[in-house]
């Protein structure tokens, strides 16, 4: 079914991973004629067998859109889809529009759209939050920043494939900022919930019980809630990684840093992710950075 009112687009989607392939699947689904690209072989060709179409270069993707919407990990990754050695930069058409759903530093951000523009390229600075299972249903949300032109070209595919779409700006850089800001609550939200719960099973409170009681008191947040049920369950499967706020605190730090601006509580919150990391639970959920706490016997898988 098409997006109402609109006309289908053809809109490219570089990285189908948790939350690009949700973003995928949720243009697909609003009826525009979605391109994937993924550098994992085989992962394009299952989404063009749910309808999709399959992308085995950059170069082909930029041939057939007109919208791309890059979803890979970082500004260095986006520098590659863009620059590097197949990157699209050369080949998209003049007034082609690259959406940015990256965490990125923001100044990088402001000077890719001067970049582009130097080739008749729009872009929005776009990153993205709410997890891959929003992502899926079209709900998550989108930090947007852009040239009102940008806007003019996608904005109904941006509304296809999130649930809201802040428009924070009339040029790049202030959709990264509050992305930025984002990340430095998720960050010390995590850190401080880990410490807290390692301070319960440290003073031999069930830890059950204070999960219950924490979840219905003041002292509750989101991350707290989502975070410590994975702690419970002893299950640290990966579904944001521990070297995932070592990364996007680093930039936190990095973006204040330009102004010398103090943040005491990202900085301690960075420290513990690294330590975390540096002990071999980088590739864990980032949960996991309740396991630098010494003297606590953490619960078990169940």
């Amino acid at each position: 079914m098409s997006h109402p009112q609109t006309t289908p687009r053809r809109v490219g989607v570089i990285g189908l991973g948790a939350m690009g392939a949700g973003i995928a699947q949720s243009l697909r689904r609003a009826g525009h004629e979605v391109h994937a690209y993924d550098i994992r072989p085989g992962v394009a060709a299952a989404f063009a067998a749910e309808g999709g179409v399959a992308c085995t270069t950059l170069a082909d993707m930029a041939a057939a859109c007109d919208i791309v919407i890059s979803v890979v990990v970082n500004a260095e990754q986006t520098e590659a889809v863009l620059y590097g050695d197949a990157g699209i930069a050369a080949s998209l058409r003049p007034g082609a529009v690259f959406v940015m759903c990256s965490t990125v530093d923001p100044n990088w951000s402001i000077a890719l759209e001067a970049r582009l523009a130097e080739q008749g390229i729009l872009y929005v600075d776009a990153p993205i939050s709410g997890g891959a299972a929003k992502a899926a249903s079209g709900q998550m949300t989108m930090m947007t920043a852009a040239r009102p032109a940008a806007y003019e070209a996608c904005g109904v595919v941006l509304d296809s494939m999130a649930g809201k779409v802040y428009r924070l700006g009339d040029r790049a850089g202030a959709g990264s900022k509050v992305k930025i800001i984002n990340q430095l609550l998720a960050g010390v939200h995590i850190a401080a919930a880990a410490e807290a719960m390692a301070l319960g099973l440290r003073e031999g409170v069930d830890a059950d019980a204070l999960y219950e009681v924490i979840t219905h008191s003041a002292g509750n947040s989101w991350m707290f809630e989502n975070r410590m049920a994975h702690v419970l369950a002893g299950d640290y499967t990966p579904l944001s990684a521990v070297d995932i706020f070592v990364k996007d605190l680093g930039l936190v730090l990095d973006t204040a840093r330009h102004t010398k601006f103090p943040l005491p509580l990202a900085s301690t919150a960075h420290q513990m992710f690294m330590q975390a990391s540096t002990a071999g639970h980088g590739r864990e959920d980032d949960s996991a950075v309740i396991k630098i706490f010494p003297g606590i016997s953490l619960p078990e898988a169940k």
